[in-house]
């Protein structure tokens, strides 16, 4: 019998480190003891009772709806910058833009949720804006550092798009607009859903930035999540983060299974087109 190489053996490794924890918590979540740690059977009770907390219940909703409008909105910016910072080679303040769009990378998330506090604290002084902190805040602050994640993923792909593609399309009479909805879009289309995932799954699990920038009338699932668990880890968390797991595992699914469905389409379309050209 042929031994596994050390190659393989690290990768099970790691694979186990990654997604052992993970399996655990799916099934301590079926527990029907209120000790997490403690196995006294099989019950789905914690499952109804997540879904009877109205406040978890109010939370998921809050941070589902601002992590769609900030993954939406960090696509539109992402992609405007992305696109300055790779097809305009020469302008003044090009270093300075760049600085300042992948800053939020590197920048701790303590830093940004203070700093955005005080902008928001500033601007309610001068203007009357925001009167109160809420998802509108929220959404602005978390669309602010999940931009320069978009605007990386989006660059590293418009790098790599044929530039004849495009001068052909406007050769043959397409203006620039045109050629970047027809031509250019669907080219990095994959890469805008990739950016739009992250994203939204940044933006639904931040705790520290949201934290800095919430009022009373939103809290979102991270903030709830982290006020129980100092008071004791509930079972109905472990339900919780088993249901997120199911969803996150679903999409992603959805989003590679619709991807690959889309490039075989193109790549038979473009067949087609140079068995007609012959």
């Amino acid at each position: 019998m042929r031994k596994p190489s050390f190659t393989t053996v690290m990768l099970i490794v790691g694979l186990l480190f990654l997604y052992l924890p993970m399996v655990i918590l799916v099934i301590y979540s079926f527990n029907s003891s209120r000790l997490v740690t403690v196995w006294a059977g099989f019950s789905g009770r914690w499952y109804i009772e997540l879904f009877r907390d109205r406040q978890i219940l109010a939370a998921v909703w809050t941070s589902l709806r601002i992590a769609f409008f900030s993954a939406s909105m960090a696509v539109c910016l992402g992609t405007l910058a992305a696109f300055v910072m790779t097809r305009f080679s020469r302008f003044r303040g090009k270093t300075v833009l760049s600085s300042m769009v992948t800053a939020p990378l590197v920048m701790p998330e303590v830093i940004t949720g203070l700093s955005l506090l005080l902008l928001f604290v500033h601007m309610a002084q001068m203007i009357g804006w925001p009167a109160d902190r809420g998802m509108v805040t929220i959404w602005i602050a978390h669309t602010t550092f999940c931009s320069a994640y978009v605007a990386v993923v989006v660059a590293s792909r418009l790098r790599e798009v044929d530039l004849s593609i495009e001068e052909a399309a406007m050769d043959l009479g397409a203006g620039p607009v045109k050629t970047f909805f027809h031509i250019t879009l669907p080219v990095i289309s994959p890469a805008l859903a990739a950016g739009w995932l992250l994203a939204f799954t940044l933006s639904l699990d931040d705790l520290v930035i949201a934290s800095f920038v919430s009022g009373p009338g939103a809290t979102t699932l991270p903030m709830v999540v982290f006020s129980s668990v100092r008071m004791g880890v509930s079972p109905k968390i472990n339900a919780l983060a088993t249901l997120i797991i199911l969803a996150v595992s679903l999409a992603t699914f959805l989003a590679w299974y619709f991807m690959r469905r889309s490039e075989a389409k193109r790549r038979q379309a473009m067949l087609q087109d140079m068995t007609a050209g012959r």
